[in-house]
């Protein structure tokens, strides 16, 4: 079984989504073993943002080449995306546009688009400073989850299954309860799968 891991925070070692990401491969290891991890640091070594390219073997197209490989050679993927102003990183976002490939991972039919990149277990790990779950008055503004929801789901991936911290700046007591919380939704998670 292959992995593919993604972090992509600017926050280094004081990032949530890292660490939650961290604890969701060590979690799904020790759950499967022999599984293969395929590891990308998009704030340490970023890609570039997405221009079109006319030639195969520019370095910007065999980047992105070898992106969209790795990804559909994966059973799991395990995102980290933190919330920044409301959304994604451009670091995520310049990899989904690596992967959000006509031809590769959706075609057109006379009905519509339709996903090709269906069958992968996807879990993302979300961080947020505030909190904009479906309840909350800020809910209006998180425009990071259903972005993935409706990007993924756009290639075939319906079912992606979310590990949240929220309120994460708010206070130290709210970020220890939004870790702990996470923490018992991944034990769940790997639970579920194993």
């Amino acid at each position: 079984m292959k992995l593919l891991h993604i972090d992509s925070s600017a926050l280094g070692g004081y990032s949530v989504s890292r660490q939650l990401t961290a604890d969701i491969v060590a979690e799904l290891t020790r759950a499967t073993p022999n599984l293969a991890i395929h590891y990308h640091d998009l704030a340490a070594q970023p890609l570039p943002h997405w221009t079109p390219v006319a030639d195969a073997s520019d370095p910007a197209a065999v980047l992105g080449t070898r992106m969209l490989e790795e990804f559909l050679a994966a059973d799991v993927v395990v995102i980290g995306a933190p919330m920044y102003n409301f959304a994604i990183s451009s670091q995520l976002k310049a990899w989904l546009d690596r992967i959000l490939v006509a031809g590769k991972t959706f075609h057109y039919t006379a009905n519509g688009p339709e996903g090709l990149a269906g069958g992968k277990r996807v879990i993302i790990a979300s961080s947020r400073g505030g909190i904009y779950s479906k309840d909350s008055a800020a809910a209006a503004m998180d425009f990071q989850e259903p972005y993935l929801r409706a990007a993924l789901a756009f290639i075939g991936i319906n079912d992606v299954e979310f590990v949240r911290a929220e309120g994460v700046a708010v206070s130290d007591e709210q970020k220890a309860h939004a870790l702990k919380s996470a923490q018992a939704t991944i034990g769940t998670l790997v639970a579920k799968a194993a």
